[in-house]
């Protein structure tokens, strides 16, 4: 196998195509995908070096496989980070990073707009370890600063956040942590690096769930990990020992969604932003969460740490009488045609879900309150369709407000 030197200091669209171009003896232009559960050896000799760590190649496609390893490194390349591991799911990424580098007694600070199973994380099974977490308005620094406890080992947040799209500062909660003697981590599956890099902003770990954007049709499972090689190979050693390792076939797919991913951040934000603008000017919407609307409290924040404003969006409804619920939020999903009612987001499929009752459904009541899980919000992730199609299909949902769309 072979590669060709890259050029430094290329962008994130080239590297998403260029970077980690792995190439056989057959030396096909497209990344060749390893659909083994094994590897096999000159000799026996060579095996035990290979599974002692003494000579580098190919062991078990739990933990080496090469088309997993390409994704690894191209998505490194992307965000800037010395070293990528790669999972089954978003979820598996963000278990592991927790339970591979904390221990008992460790206290985590998060935001509250996370989606909801990290919440379950948390509640339910990282105190079974003796990890703590405190929950905080995203955007209250001041909140951030006084959960602060000796024992606080990471800052963790969404930006933007699910499903409200608020907008966290990574530099200042970055600089709150190392002041501590904490890691800052920042989920990055809204933005994706090619539209925000957590790691030149001062956060030490990035997680992806690859299912949305880095896939971007709504193929397969997968997340991710990106940060120095040293944590990383604490939570390589995780996945090892664990297994829930990425298939060699997604790993695959999610070389060709990168290779498209920043071209479809660019049209996905372009065509979030005009349905977003048209939205706050319709009646029935009570309000639109979306950082790039010039009266969002962080816009400007966005702005600076942000090339774009990203895809998703989220909206607060009522009907011809005022009533702002649950009836009323499911009428105007159902009566969407165009629209996919999934809980999914990042497809090129437009995707409508209501947070209240699925992704955030096992939170306790009191949590969504304090989080702003009403239940007449609903979120949009917007795809690539035609953008006037998309306006009609939420002059359907507003027609069945009993209202009429201008």
């Amino acid at each position: 196998m072979s590669e060709r030197q890259l050029p430094d200091d290329l962008s994130v669209e080239t590297l998403a195509i260029r970077a980690a171009q792995l190439h056989t003896d057959e030396m096909s232009h497209s990344e060749p995908l390893f659909l083994t559960s094994s590897f096999v050896y000159d000799s026996a000799a060579q095996a035990a070096a290979r599974f002692a760590g003494e000579q580098p190649g190919n062991v078990y496609s739990r933990f080496t496989n090469p088309t997993v390893a390409v994704f690894e490194q191209r998505l490194a390349a992307m965000e800037g980070g010395e070293r990528c591991v790669a999972f089954a799911s978003g979820m598996a990424a963000i278990t592991a990073t927790f339970l591979a580098l904390l221990k008992p007694g460790d206290h985590i600070v998060s935001s509250r707009g996370v989606f909801g199973t990290t919440n379950v994380i948390y509640e339910k099974y990282l105190k079974k370890f003796g990890i703590q977490t405190t929950l905080v308005d995203l955007a209250d620094i001041a909140a951030w600063r006084a959960a602060l406890r000796p024992e606080t080992r990471f800052l963790y947040l969404e930006t933007p956040s699910n499903p409200l799209a608020e907008i966290g500062d990574i530099r200042e909660l970055a600089d709150l942590a190392h002041a501590h003697g904490a890691e800052l981590i920042v989920d990055n599956c809204f933005c994706s690096p090619a539209l925000q890099q957590p790691l030149s902003l001062g956060a030490d770990i990035v997680i992806h769930s690859a299912t949305k954007y880095l896939d971007g049709q709504g193929r397969c499972l997968g997340g991710a990990v990106v940060g120095k090689a040293e944590r990383m190979q604490e939570v390589y050693s995780f996945l090892r020992a664990t297994g829930a390792a990425m298939s060699p076939f997604n790993a695959w797919v999610f070389l060709k969604g990168l290779e498209t991913l920043p071209l479809r951040m660019k049209a996905h934000s372009a065509n979030a932003l005009a349905l977003a603008q048209w939205l706050v000017q319709q009646p029935g919407i009570g309000k639109v969460h979306y950082a790039g609307l010039s009266d969002h409290p962080q816009h400007a924040l966005a702005q600076a740490q942000q090339s774009a404003f990203g895809g998703v969006l989220s909206i607060e409804v009522q009907d011809s009488d005022g009533r702002a619920d649950r009836q009323a939020a499911w009428r105007f999903i159902d009566a969407t045609r165009l629209m996919s009612i999934t809980a999914n987001l990042g497809d090129a499929k437009s995707t409508i879900t209501h947070p209240a009752s699925t992704t955030h459904g096992r939170i306790d009541e009191a949590e969504k309150r304090r989080s702003g899980i009403t239940e007449s919000l609903i979120r949009i992730s917007v795809g690539l369709e035609a953008i006037d199609d998309l306006k009609a299909d939420m002059a359907r949902g507003i027609a069945a407000l009993g209202l009429a769309a201008r």
